[in-house]
């Protein structure tokens, strides 16, 4: 009886990225052979740790081993392991689909980027690099444990095809039908052995299992992180091979912990975000491996959520073999190791030259200041790496330990002011008078700051403070007569506008601007009451003081107005509360009442 070929539709993102891979985005075209012998290497990983959890499963496991066979005269070229293998709905969910979010982003990205060969590394893309050098790709895999097999069949051209077969071998082979040899296009002849054994060195010498090519071994399978003589390109090709991204890290560390609990760890600081960076499904801890052998790949045990971004391997001495990831979020040696690793990333990062530091932070300083709400043991180190806008600077950000050393005489406080943008903080009435005076004030506009600054209170000894809360006292001297001679327009607009605030007060933090609002100590910002509301939080309302510059005309004729009874100056209060609200890029609560009055109002000065 024949087998039953069925023909299958590939899904539509994974058919544009075939388009991509046929047309040759890639530069180098020599690292598909990498990705093979690395998918080859993850599933003789997966098998062994199988083999060592289940001890009834009818596998062959005597010499794991990745082989590869040339037929220079049918131009194929075959990447062969015996390792955990795939069954039919495997090889359709993870080669005739991409089940990843974010896929339409990156291919997008993908289509508009000069430098396609290094997003495609940060997606992962893997077996599909084959089709870079070759017309058709024939995949026959056999799962551990099963009786039949599977063979896909290929062009790429948007189709697959899916049969059963019966005597396939424990394991996947790749044949790729390869294009002729084209030196132009960087196309070289991949049945040639000495190539093949060029490429593997190259890419591939640390791979735990033998790569053989007749009867050559052809890499050393030395673990990387257990070599004090490493270069810098071999931790280059190890960051790669592990991380599936085609650009070199941006910075390397090794670890080594000897005594009661032994560990070696291999970490990497990538030069460029992941796409995925913020997104819930993305994958995220370093590859843990004990006593050299693999037990799994994103060990999230390892490393927290704000250094999710960080790369390597950790191979412990201690542990057993058949532990879980439930084990591991309890096990007290992977928390110390952990405690250990966090350090280390952080001291790495503190060490970075000035150019790679600044790199760094442009891709990943976002997610480092997330630290900030969750790893209080170590926050006063987070903070040291961290760099935020300024006042100093336009073009520059600045470290705490730099502003503090630019403190003026008497300063006390690490003055900041969050908001939307740096054009809606330094557009602030609050910020008038600091800037007036050469005070520095640190310009906060991510989402987070909102919330650690208040989470972290001070850095060296130097509280936040808030130039948008509480009191601040920036006058040369305080003049007696002036809280008499406006005591009367303070008490009127706090009766007037009660609903809306809790107090009215002179200013010294306005120089230009009539009046502004501020928040208490204690109050949540404007910024955080939306987004907890927005989360269906309920809240009270928050009452938010106005302050008054007494040396602004309009304050003072305000004053005179109410002193002398003059009608209608409720509505003049209300476009004052007004204007002090849509001057810190606030809501107001009835716009179209506002803008009323605004109209009438000026139409009386025409």
């Amino acid at each position: 009886m024949t087998a039953q070929v069925e023909t299958l539709e590939f899904q539509s993102e994974a058919r544009q990225l075939l388009q991509l891979m046929i047309h040759s985005v890639y530069s180098n075209k020599d690292t598909f052979l990498r990705e093979l012998v690395s998918n080859a290497s993850d599933a003789l990983d997966k098998l062994r740790l199988e083999a060592y959890r289940d001890k009834d499963l009818d596998v062959d496991t005597s010499d794991p081993h990745i082989e590869l066979s040339t037929d220079p005269v049918a131009r194929t070229l075959t990447v062969r392991d015996n390792g955990i293998g795939m069954d039919r709905d495997e090889v359709v969910s993870l080669i005739g689909t991409i089940a990843k979010s974010g896929t339409a982003e990156f291919l997008a990205k993908l289509k508009e980027a000069k430098q396609s060969d290094e997003l495609i590394g940060q997606f992962g893309v893997g077996f599909y690099s084959s089709f870079m050098v070759a017309d058709k790709v024939t995949l026959v895999t056999r799962k551990a444990g099963t009786a039949g097999g599977v063979r896909w069949e290929s062009t790429g051209e948007g189709t697959y095809t899916v049969e059963p077969v019966e005597d396939a071998p424990q394991g996947t082979s790749v044949t790729l039908h390869l294009k002729p040899e084209d030196t132009e296009d960087r196309l070289h002849d991949y049945t040639d052995k000495a190539k093949l054994t060029e490429i593997v060195k190259r890419y591939s010498d640390f791979i735990t299992w033998p790569v053989r090519l007749g009867e050559d071994t052809l890499n050393s399978m030395k673990a990387l992180w257990a070599r004090s003589d490493a270069t810098e390109e071999e931790y280059s090709e190890f960051y790669k091979h592990i991380s599936h991204d085609w650009q070199a890290p941006l910075e390397s560390t090794r670890l080594v912990a000897e005594g009661t609990f032994e560990y070696q760890a291999l970490l990497f600081l990538p030069a460029r975000a992941p796409f995925d960076l913020f997104m819930r499904e993305r994958k995220r801890g370093v590859q843990l491996y004990v006593k050299r052998v693999f037990i799994m790949d994103d060990c999230e045990a390892l490393m927290p959520e704000y250094l999710r971004f960080v790369k390597g391997v950790v191979d412990a001495q201690d542990l057993s073999l058949n532990v879980s990831r439930e084990i591991l979020q309890q096990d007290r040696q992977i928390e110390r190791i952990r405690r250990r690793l966090v350090k280390k990333v952080l001291q790495t990062i503190k060490a970075l030259p000035e150019e790679k530091y600044r790199t760094f932070w442009g891709e990943f300083g976002k997610a480092v200041k997330e630290g900030l709400l969750d790893d209080t043991e170590n926050r006063e180190a987070i903070l040291e790496v961290c760099s935020f806008d300024s006042t100093h600077s336009a073009e520059e950000q600045t470290k705490l330990a730099d502003y503090v050393e630019r403190m003026k005489d008497g300063q006390e406080e690490i003055y900041f002011l969050t908001g939307d943008s740096r054009a809606a903080v330094e557009n602030s009435p609050h910020l008038e008078a600091f800037q007036a005076k050469g005070y520095e004030v640190l310009v906060l506009t991510d989402p987070i700051d909102e919330m650690w600054v208040d989470a972290v209170g001070e850095f060296g000894g130097k509280k936040f403070q808030s130039i948008a809360k509480g009191q601040v006292d920036l006058a040369d001297e305080k003049d007696p007569e002036q809280d008499k001679e406006f005591e009367g327009l303070l008490t009127w607009l706090k009766s007037t506008l009660d609903e809306q605030v809790k107090e009215v007060r002179l200013s010294t933090r306005l120089t230009t601007s009539p009046a502004c609002i501020v928040g208490d100590t204690y109050d949540l910002t404007p910024t955080l009451e939306k987004m907890y509301r927005s989360m269906g939080q309920a809240l009270p309302p928050i009452k938010r003081i106005l302050e008054l510059n007494p040396k602004h005309e309009f304050v003072i004729a305000l004053r005179d107005a109410q002193a002398a009874d003059r009608p209608d100056l409720a509505e003049v209060a209300e476009l004052l509360y007004g204007m002090a609200l849509l001057a810190e890029g606030g809501d107001l609560a009835d716009p179209s009442r506002f803008t009323k009055l605004m109209a009438t109002r000026l139409s009386k000065t025409l």
